[in-house]
């Protein structure tokens, strides 16, 4: 874990947040700064840098972080109009905390082109 990773703090429980879902493998908890009526972050527990630093023995847990996702749907009210997921990823795709994470945005309609 890398000392200055405020999810591995998070993770870690060093840093606390009001914990939408954990479970052994991820956290979700709302954005300090949302960009739409919900927004959520989820982030692994094992620190991963980004989309590009996953390991094949990482597919499980990504598959598992996918899935969660869908099933906390419904629970934030997003499953019957629909959501956005947005992995950001490295500098020049919007990453700012460099800990891999998903966005999850909903309650308003999405626009398109997204940045």
């Amino acid at each position: 874990m890398p000392q200055e990773c405020i999810f591995c703090k998070i993770a870690t429980k060093e840093i606390p947040v009001a914990a939408l879902y954990e479970d052994e493998h991820m956290v979700v908890f709302p954005d300090i700064n949302p960009v739409a009526p919900i927004h959520v972050l989820v982030i692994p527990k094992k620190h991963i840098a980004n989309l590009l630093e996953l390991s094949p023995e990482d597919a499980s847990l990504v598959g598992h972080i996918v899935f969660t996702i869908s099933q906390l749907a419904p629970q934030l009210g997003i499953a019957e109009d629909g959501f956005r997921l947005v992995v950001n990823t490295k500098d020049n795709g919007g990453q700012t905390v460099h800990h891999l994470h998903w966005h999850v945005l909903g309650g308003r309609f999405m626009t398109w082109p997204p940045g």
